[in-house]
């Protein structure tokens, strides 16, 4: 199954996500197009997705455009502001949260089922 990417842009894509949340989880992928790691991050996320649909919604966020919307995420999931980095939104919250090469679908998968809601 293709990933497919919705657009993370504005601070009240971030109020949104986290009300779409309790009815889907939701991945937030924050990445910077000059990093190397984050094309390596990204491509194995799209390489190894098998999640349908409803299963899950992926946004993607650029954080070298809007690095306010970054920064905001940061503060509103209480995590640390990376890059490359994914949040797993789960009822609201970040459950789950990885940077750089410790990104990975395997890992990704295991959150998800170790909080299923």
């Amino acid at each position: 199954m293709a990933l497919q990417w919705l657009p993370l842009e504005t601070f009240e894509a971030i109020e949104r996500i986290k009300t779409r949340s309790f009815e889907v989880p939701c991945l937030i992928f924050k990445h910077s197009t000059r990093c190397n790691i984050c094309t390596i991050a990204k491509y194995r996320l799209e390489d190894d997705w098998d999640f349908e649909p409803p299963e899950m919604e992926a946004y993607y966020l650029d954080v070298l455009l809007f690095r306010p919307v970054s920064l905001q995420i940061a503060d509103t999931f209480q995590v640390h502001h990376e890059s490359p980095q994914v949040l797993l939104i789960v009822n609201g919250e970040c459950i789950y949260d990885a940077s750089q090469l410790d990104i990975t679908f395997e890992e990704l998968r295991e959150g998800l089922t170790a909080t299923r809601f």
